[in-house]
């Protein structure tokens, strides 16, 4: 049984809030899992510098929700999160979607070793967690996202190797990247959405890449 100390427990009214307004449905057991992870990454954060955000509110917004704004517009398949970090948007979108098989990649093994232990704690079984940088990673993937992991130019060269028949790239984003967008609009059609994070008072931008 997870073990959520109060506070991180003191948020979830605020988690449920968050839900409500993305029009996510998570039970009760999903949200434990999300406040357990939140606690986990800024107790692992002291010895394995995982985040800048060190306290849990402002982690919560900028990490956990910013994270869930994403999952409403995913389309379905194999999901790889290039750059994950701590497994952000990748293991919250594991927990949200328990059906999806979920590859965290990214090259810092501290990172990763944190991931294999979260999810191990979390009984995640849809996570593949893998050290690696993506030019060295073999596999397919219908659908393939990022949260500030590079330029969208970099992203797309680095990861279309991955990209199944038909698949999609997904970007997060602060600021819309009306530069990097224009570079790309030859050879793919872009669409961008902005995101409303609840209690952020950022931008925040979800690019989608699909092959011309």
């Amino acid at each position: 049984m997870l073990t959520v100390d109060n506070n991180y427990q003191k948020l979830l009214p605020k988690l449920q809030n968050g839900l409500a307004q993305l029009n996510l449905n998570l039970s009760q057991h999903q949200q434990t899992q999300l406040l357990y992870y939140l606690q986990q990454l800024l107790f692992w954060n002291k010895a394995y510098n995982l985040t800048a955000i060190k306290q849990p509110e402002p982690a919560f917004i900028k990490h956990i929700l910013d994270s869930l704004s994403i999952v409403p517009h995913l389309p379905t398949g194999r999901l790889l999160d290039i750059g994950t970090g701590a497994g952000l948007p990748s293991v919250i979108v594991a927990i949200c979607q328990p059906e999806r098989s979920v590859t965290a990649l990214d090259s810092n093994a501290k990172k990763v070793r944190f991931i294999k232990q979260i999810i191990s704690e979390l009984g995640l079984k849809n996570v593949n967690p893998v050290a690696s940088r993506i030019e060295a990673h073999s596999d397919s993937y219908d659908v393939i996202t990022s949260r500030a992991f590079a330029s969208l130019c970099d992203f797309v060269a680095l990861g279309v190797e991955k990209l199944a028949t038909n698949g999609e790239f997904l970007a997060m984003k602060g600021v819309l990247p009306t530069d990097e967008i224009a570079q790309l609009q030859s050879n793919w059609q872009i669409q961008a959405t902005e995101l409303n994070v609840p209690f952020l008072d950022e931008e925040r931008h979800l690019i989608r890449l699909v092959k011309l």
